[in-house]
């Protein structure tokens, strides 16, 4: 958008909402240079907003000691970064970063080991203001959405634009953290837009200027294009996204098959998917990273079974039951591993978890060194209250009522008061302490489950 068109175009301040009267850099009323102009400000309608390094942030806004320090959260030394705080971020550090090189990057970084609950909470109040602006929310992650506004003018009585301006001032000061909004005519583009002037960022893509922005972007800016369609395009002397504009469909969809489809239309900035409010958990999943590096399989056999419980009571907390077991390793050089099984019948259960897993993981063991173990279940269906326990196979049924029992007896007495003996080492248990259970730290007789 050329200077002259901007310094013109309808906007508002960003901090006391008020319209601009001219070409004015700051605010005639409360001063501030935030100040938001575009020619199709007021036509504009799909966002994406995302909170600025929400994890860091959250441990900023309870510790205000550190907000001018660098943050990291994540595992320990042999972890890996799970934010990154914008100050740490100067340094170099980002997400998923292995640990011991973010250190190096940033050796004063305060490292904080993330507490998955309070930023659970956090979220669900974001998610909750998102929806006072809006029914029409599709959650990305636990700080990010998109949000459709058509319609929402008459209600609010003021444009999409003003409404989300108002909307991150309320998460700023009901939650205490920052967001960063994306503002323009499908998805794709509203989801390029969140992330250009982070943190506390506001940037508009109109229709008018939607092919001149992307025409100079990298391939990589495309959804979908990862490094492997980055590489084969690159082999074809492929590199701008302008590139793509130049080709036409027939060409894109004989080189790259279902890719040129989305290669062209999203080169063009075209994207029909519809923001949807179904944010049904697609998988339910558990992982660890290890201090040091394990090969041994009855070790990891041990580290397994609290994850899959863990698995197991998110599942029956959402009431799904999954068709696919997956177990997730990572080799000390972090080359991933991933296998699956398929369950003739979908479970929620943690003993038929561990035991789909048991031979995906033993198959993988030997001679490899692993730093990370991970399980989930896959294909969620809802579950059906008796399906675990109505079986013809008698063992199963029986193992599937004793660990619903023990369920019962965990939110009784809480979830330290049963555990099952597979989760503590040879020396701590029986040798048959693998059917046994441990009440309040007194053995008893072997079970069912």
């Amino acid at each position: 958008m050329p200077a002259a068109d901007a310094m013109t175009a309808p906007g508002f301040c960003r901090d006391c909402f008020l319209p601009l009267a001219g070409q004015e850099k700051r605010c005639r009323t409360c001063g501030s240079p935030r100040l938001l102009r575009h020619p199709e400000l007021d036509q504009l309608s799909i966002a994406h907003i995302d909170c600025d390094a929400f994890y860091a942030a959250v441990e900023k806004r309870d510790r205000p000691e550190l907000a001018d320090k660098p943050v990291i959260v994540g595992g320990g030394t042999r972890g890996v970064v799970s934010t990154a705080c914008y100050v740490a971020r100067i340094h170099g550090v980002r997400s998923a970063m292995p640990m011991f090189k973010a250190l190096k990057l940033c050796p004063h970084a305060v490292v904080i080991k993330p507490d998955m609950a309070k930023y659970a909470a956090a979220g669900q109040v974001v998610r909750a203001l998102m929806q006072d602006v809006t029914p029409l929310v599709e959650p990305l992650s636990i700080d990010e959405a998109f949000l459709d506004l058509r319609g929402t003018q008459r209600l609010h009585g003021m444009s999409p634009a003003l409404t989300l301006a108002r909307l991150v001032a309320r998460i700023s000061s009901e939650v205490g953290i920052t967001a960063s909004v994306g503002l323009s005519h499908n998805k794709f583009l509203a989801k390029l837009a969140s992330d250009l002037e982070k943190p506390r960022g506001f940037s508009v893509l109109g229709r008018s200027e939607t092919l001149s922005f992307l025409a100079s972007r990298p391939v990589g800016f495309i959804w979908g294009v990862g490094k492997s369609t980055q590489e084969e395009l690159a082999r074809d002397g492929i590199t701008s996204i302008g590139q793509i504009q130049q080709m036409e469909k027939p060409d894109l969809l004989r080189r790259y098959g279902s890719m040129g489809t989305r290669l062209y239309h999203l080169a063009r900035g075209e994207d029909r998917r519809t923001v949807s409010t179904d944010d049904q958990v697609k998988s339910i999943s558990a992982e660890t990273t290890f201090d040091t590096d394990i090969r041994d399989l009855a070790e990891l056999e041990r580290i397994l079974w609290p994850l899959s419980e863990k698995v197991s009571r998110r599942a029956k907390s959402d009431g799904m039951a999954g068709h696919t077991v997956v177990l997730k390793l990572k080799t000390s050089d972090f080359r991933l591993r991933t296998r699956s099984v398929s369950l003739a019948d979908p479970t929620l259960l943690a003993a038929r978890i561990y035991d789909a897993a048991l031979p995906l993981l033993r198959r993988e063991t030997g001679r490899t060194a692993f730093r990370l173990i991970g399980i989930g279940i896959s294909s969620l269906v809802p579950a059906i209250p008796t399906q675990e326990t109505e079986t013809l196979d008698v063992t199963a049924a029986a193992r599937a009522k004793a660990e619903l029992a023990v369920d019962q007896i965990r939110e009784k007495f809480g979830r330290a008061a049963v555990a099952r003996g597979i989760g503590f080492d040879q020396d701590d248990r029986p040798a048959s302490g693998y059917d046994l259970l441990s009440t309040q730290g007194k053995w008893y007789g072997r079970g069912t489950s």
